[in-house]
């Protein structure tokens, strides 16, 4: 039997992605929840392997071989840049990038002049590539400074005039007077693969591809 394995992320995107696998009958029942210390599970009927990581290394693992699947959130994707297919968009965990400033300064705000009187804007972001993207295409100038914790605090410290981060409900930015400008992106689950993995390992992962299709009512792959 082939060996397949799959990437699993941890965080919000752990307990809804094994209630899939659950319901899709690939998981044969191997999966503990996210309480758990394990980072391997084998499904021995199936042959699948799923191993658990943290949601920015799943590309690693799928790009690189480790894993031959992977799910992930496309607000990872677009800031990173491997190489893998993305196959399925599995609809759940939506979330979206969105620009935001102080509601006070939202409230005045220009196109492309956030603060009057300076000719570039300070924007804060733990995602640097989806906000130079983002500004380059706008023709916006601005200097991106990147944080790896909250960065809902940069504004009110004074590091920062805007924010460039993903929300849900926006129910964080309410809490620190912060309002949305823009939507930059939106983003949910995505089921990726190892390039070379669908041309060598295609009858294994041909019917678990088309079960997850079934599954969230996919009827095409969907596009980078």
């Amino acid at each position: 039997m082939q060996r397949l394995t799959m990437a699993l992320p941890k965080g919000k995107l752990y307990e809804p992605t094994i209630q899939l696998l659950n319901q899709a009958g690939l998981s044969g029942g191997c999966l503990e929840g996210e309480d758990s210390r394990r980072l391997f599970f084998d499904n021995e009927e199936s042959g699948l392997r799923f191993i658990v990581a943290r949601p920015a290394d799943v590309p690693t693992y799928v790009a690189h071989g480790a894993a031959d699947l992977g799910v992930v959130g496309k607000d990872v994707l677009l800031e990173d840049q491997q190489v893998y297919a993305e196959v399925l968009d599995l609809g759940y965990g939506g979330c979206r990038f969105v620009l935001a400033a102080p509601v006070e300064l939202a409230a005045s705000a220009a196109p492309g002049a956030l603060v009057p009187g300076r000719s570039v804007t300070r924007v804060a972001t733990k995602f640097p590539r989806v906000a130079e993207a983002f500004f380059r295409q706008k023709g916006w100038p601005v200097e991106i400074i990147v944080l790896h914790g909250a960065v809902e605090l940069a504004p009110a410290a004074g590091l920062a005039d805007a924010i460039v981060d993903i929300v849900s409900t926006g129910q964080t930015l309410r809490e620190n007077r912060l309002a949305p400008l823009e939507t930059i992106a939106e983003s949910s689950a995505r089921l990726i693969a190892n390039p070379a993995a669908l041309h060598l390992k295609r009858q294994g992962l041909e019917p678990i591809v088309r079960r997850l299709r079934e599954m969230t009512k996919e009827v095409a792959r969907c596009s980078a």
